[in-house]
């Protein structure tokens, strides 16, 4: 807070121009430094009861203050004498000056307590700014040192940065995962918070990605890794928070930049306040109190605490000035497929014909349609498991690419696909007859055949996210302008979407290109836009806005790297809570702002009045330090209440089976 501490032995690269350490020391440096500082106080203070209860103004009392002094005093001079040597005159000088001007006039006893109420003001401020890093800085220790790898058939244990592509680490109940991976076998209940920001845990099983620093809090696992060290996605997030905190505002660079004209300017002022009192008290107070560190921590400590917050729900800011920006936003502009929806189909109609019971069509068509991967036979395996249906034995299962599937199920011969599909097996009759979906409006049909004859349909679309709606309501009542979502889809699949969730404006069939010009135009009319989209196709909108918001960055590469800021998870509650976090990390910045340049003339004021002896200069100047810290550790609390949106729930087992299963649209 007040100086550099010459016990930390390394540069630190978020110092800022008054020398402080404004990231916090590592806890062995500030318990030397806490130990020095209690020393030093007891011999200052031992000088005051000698002269108390024995002898006033003896030798003793003297020489104790003034070993006191030495103690106090000696890391800030080394600091400012370091400062002159690399030829800058900062704010480390002006304490120096304080500090040995008392001395000089024999004062040991405020020199001394002077430099522990500086000293001090610095340690409690690490301890404080390092609460409001706590979450950032936690990052770092979550990958686990040591790793359970497989080889050969046999478990050996070996330290993680060992850990290569293809190696194959077993993972019990309550470890930290070492890697990225793929889970190869067993089932378990990962807590991802870490990484997703959701804090609820997430069931995952054989194929599914797994990430380093999560952790598995039951079953065991076996997982292949694809991405090791650095390159892991936690890596990756710890990565580009640590640089986002390196970042400065344009404010902050104006402080920096005038910062070297500050000391010089106080110092002239001591010189006349010298010039017209005679009293070295007040020169020795103006120094101390001028100390602008409660201004120059007025932009630094809120972005850091609200970086903090921002971080521990998944949102990843790579520079602070895009965290400024957001509050400024007026226009939001939207992707649909994998933004605005999921981009996995899910199923909304089952309709069978004739007598077949909804429960039994669906079996059939779930049963043989289980062994493909085409999205359209996840989403019917999906919804039979969610209706709790039992599959039945598959016999003959044959899959024709991108067209359908062939299966024996209990004796009968099923076909499922498209209508072009089962017309080219032999399936008669107009199959578009009972069909009243129109699939221009993004709709996919699935017929399905039975021993040759046509017993229903399945209706699948693109699943639209289920907070999308709450989303867009909350961005209009936080003050958004504009609204549009921007989709290369058709039109009346746009359109739909749009209606459902509550999307003002829709721009369909649009080349990337046309997304460019949107945004553009958008920008000239005068609005400040930002630009959500799934991190994959978006690249060139994203670029184009004035802030980008890339969703679902967890695990993926370009998703990360493709915008300004990153969901690492794909909740949109997330964006009405950057709006609200940006502005009031801008109201906390104006609030410090304001008090920090209110204090410091103030205390100029005070001081060469004689309002205020070194002492008092030295606590207060702490104290406005402190509040300007404790004002900004506010944002770190934000978005606490923001919990992870929660699907429909499943049907219960009570759940009848002849249910009609497809009247309303199902959601996974």
């Amino acid at each position: 807070m007040q100086v550099t501490s010459l016990l930390t032995q390394h540069e630190h690269t978020d110092e800022c121009e008054c020398g402080h350490d404004h990231g916090g020391l590592q806890h062995s440096h500030t318990n030397t430094k806490l130990t020095q500082t209690l020393v030093g106080l007891i011999f200052v203070l031992n000088a005051f009861v000698i002269d108390w209860v024995f002898q006033k103004g003896s030798t003793v009392a003297g020489l104790s203050a003034m070993v006191g002094a030495i103690i106090l005093g000696y890391p800030i001079i080394i600091v400012a004498i370091k400062d002159l040597r690399k030829g800058l005159l900062s704010i480390n000088e002006l304490v120096a000056l304080g500090v040995l001007a008392s001395a000089a006039t024999g004062d040991f006893r405020t020199a001394g307590i002077v430099a522990f109420f500086m000293l001090l003001g610095e340690i409690i401020e690490t301890r404080t700014a390092a609460g409001a890093r706590a979450s950032i800085e936690s990052l770092i220790k979550l990958t686990p040192t040591k790793a359970r790898r497989l080889a050969n058939g046999k478990e050996e244990e070996v330290p993680a940065s060992e850990l290569k592509v293809g190696d194959v680490i077993r993972i019990r109940p309550g470890d930290n995962i070492a890697a990225d991976g793929v889970i190869a076998t067993g089932q378990g209940s990962i807590n991802q918070a870490n990484i997703t920001g959701e804090s609820l845990p997430v069931d995952k099983g054989p194929g599914e990605q797994v990430f380093a620093g999560t952790i598995n809090l039951n079953g065991a696992l076996e997982v292949k890794i694809t991405k090791a060290g650095q390159d892991t996605t936690l890596g990756r997030v710890r990565d580009l928070i640590l640089a986002a905190e390196k970042t400065k505002l344009p404010f902050m660079r104006i402080i920096d930049q005038y910062m070297s004209y500050y000391t010089p300017l106080v110092l002239v002022i001591a010189a006349i306040v010298w010039a017209l009192t005679k009293d070295l008290n007040r020169v020795i107070a103006t120094l101390v109190v001028a100390c602008p560190c409660a201004f120059i921590l007025a932009t630094p400590s809120a972005m850091v605490a609200a970086i903090a917050a921002a971080a521990r729900l998944g949102i990843l800011i790579k520079n602070i000035a895009d965290l400024e920006a957001a509050a400024r936003i007026t226009a939001f502009v939207f992707d649909k497929t994998g933004t605005l929806t999921t981009g996995k189909l899910v199923v909304s109609r089952l309709n069978p014909l004739g007598d077949l019971a909804p429960a039994e069509f669906l079996r059939l068509a779930a049963s043989a349609e289980r062994f493909s991967n085409h999205p359209t036979a996840k989403a019917l395996v999906q919804l039979a498991d969610e209706a709790g249906v039992p599959y039945a034995d598959v016999t003959n299962f044959k899959e024709v690419a991108g067209r359908g599937v062939t299966a024996t199920v209990e004796g009968s011969t099923i076909i499922v696909g498209r209508a072009a599909f089962l017309r080219d097996q032999g399936i008669p009759g107009d199959l578009m007859k009972s069909v009243d979906l129109d699939e221009t409006a993004g709709f996919s049909l699935l017929f399905i055949a039975k021993d040759g004859q046509c017993v229903g349909w399945v209706g699948l679309q693109d699943q639209v996210r289920a907070e999308a709606g709450q989303a867009i309501k909350e961005l209009q009542a936080a003050g958004i302008r504009r609204i549009a979502m921007v989709s290369g889809d058709r039109k009346p699949v746009a359109e739909r979407v749009a209606a459902e969730i509550g999307v003002p404006e829709v721009v369909a069939e649009c080349l990337p290109q046309d997304k460019v010009e949107f945004v553009k135009a958008s920008k000239a009319k005068g609005y400040r836009v930002a630009v959500i989209g799934d991190g994959v196709n978006d690249a060139p909108a994203l670029a184009a806005g004035d802030i980008s918001i890339a969703m679902g960055a967890a695990g993926s590469e370009v998703a990360i790297h493709s915008a300004t800021i990153a969901l690492m998870n794909n909740d949109l509650r997330r964006l009405p809570f950057l709006l609200k976090l940006s502005r009031l990390t801008r109201s906390v910045i104006n609030q410090n702002f304001l008090f920090g340049v209110v204090f410091i003339v103030g205390g100029l004021a005070a001081a060469a009045s004689g309002y205020l002896n070194p002492i008092v200069a030295a606590i207060l100047h702490n104290a406005g330090s402190l509040v300007v810290v404790f004002n900004s550790a506010r944002l770190v609390r934000q978005g606490e209440e923001l919990e992870p949106f929660v699907a429909v729930a499943k049907p219960t087992e009570t759940s009848s089976p002849e249910a009609p299963l497809g009247l309303t649209p199902q959601t996974a």
